[in-house]
């Protein structure tokens, strides 16, 4: 049987996809493989297994690949194509588009298939190159306005929903205070966020009470939102229906803090009054503030796990980026204390 080196070879060949292109780039992320061609984009799910996701066997992978399709058409219509099957056939690979199977060949994975977003349109690049205006963040604010609305309410009770917070205070506090990863200040927004969480522990659990929870994309950052017209928003998470159980004030905030983060801290506050006016519900400033700093300390976790990696990518990137996180965290604290205690301003 092939092994992933094999199928590397084959999916970087443009003959493998019957194209006229000159080569096909290949970028590596902590859980795929993605083969970039002009128009198309082809998706390998890396067979591995972590806490939060299992693409271990092929049977995990040719399911999470249909879930990555049929997720993403709820704001993201017409770029996720449907799956193609990596075969084996008479020793050499086949790469066999969904519509065409069955067919006689052994499939040994699966892949997601993507119409190719241009990249000068992605929202990262765009704040970049100060490029963004209000009108393109008003038409992601409708596409994100129509989407909660209609998104179902999560199967979440009010304990569950704070709890989850809590267990992701655990995890965030084992790995961000180990010695030899020397974080400045990380003890003192982990501190300030777990007195923040008790502070807004009620409000939380009113949150889920009220339905206010939702199945939402769970990774809303600048990397997945392409400003076409209409935008589209990409990646979400299709691997766990847990981590896409969100308060739409918790996504929004984390968007608010990633266009900070890149360069347009304006963006955030517009999006949260919209989604406030568009979903008739005005949580408040505190837990605005509370969602941010949370957001941050687990970005600044997620960032330096890379650095747990047997063969980490970048590690020079990794510890300087997770001192931004902390320094966001240690922000949002001080102004969510401040919406408490207004007498300290």
């Amino acid at each position: 049987m092939p092994d992933t080196q094999a199928k590397l070879k084959f999916l970087q060949s443009p003959a493998s996809y019957g194209c006229s292109c000159q080569q096909v780039d290949l970028i590596e992320t902590h859980m795929s493989w993605v083969f970039l061609l002009e128009q198309q984009v082809f998706k390998l799910k890396k067979p591995v297994r972590f806490p939060f996701l299992d693409f271990s066997t092929l049977q995990a992978r040719a399911f999470y690949c249909r879930e990555e399709v049929r997720l993403n058409a709820r704001l993201a219509p017409a770029v996720y194509l449907g799956v193609a099957a990596l075969q084996w056939r008479a020793g050499d690979f086949a790469l066999v588009p969904q519509a065409q199977l069955p067919a006689p060949g052994e499939t040994v994975d699966w892949l997601v298939v993507m119409r190719r977003l241009p990249q000068h349109q992605m929202l990262r690049e765009l704040i970049a190159g100060h490029m963004v205006t209000k009108k393109d963040i008003d038409a992601l604010l409708a596409l994100l306005s129509a989407f909660y609305r209609a998104a179902p309410t999560a199967p979440v009770s009010a304990n569950e929903y704070l709890q989850r917070f809590e267990h992701e205070q655990l995890l965030s506090r084992e790995l961000l205070l180990r010695p030899e990863l020397a974080l400045a200040d990380v003890e003192l927004a982990l501190d300030g966020l777990d007195a923040a969480l008790s502070q807004c522990a009620d409000l939380l659990r009113a949150r889920a009470a009220q339905g206010r929870v939702l199945d939402g994309h769970g990774d809303l950052r600048p990397d997945h939102v392409c400003l076409l017209d209409p935008p589209v928003v990409i990646d979400c998470l299709e691997f766990s229906a847990q981590l896409r159980q969100v308060d739409p004030f918790d996504e929004i905030a984390y968007l608010g803090l990633e266009c900070d983060m890149a360069g347009a801290p304006w963006i955030g506050s517009r999006l949260i009054a919209a989604i406030a006016e568009a979903l008739e519900d005005h949580p408040g400033p505190g837990l605005l503030y509370f969602y941010t700093a949370y957001r941050a300390m687990l970005r600044a976790r997620l960032t330096m796990a890379h650095l747990l990696d047997a063969r980490p990518r970048s590690p020079e990137l990794w510890p300087a980026l997770a001192q931004r996180y902390v320094a966001c965290a240690l922000l949002a604290l001080k102004s969510f204390n401040q919406t408490l205690h207004p007498d300290t301003l």
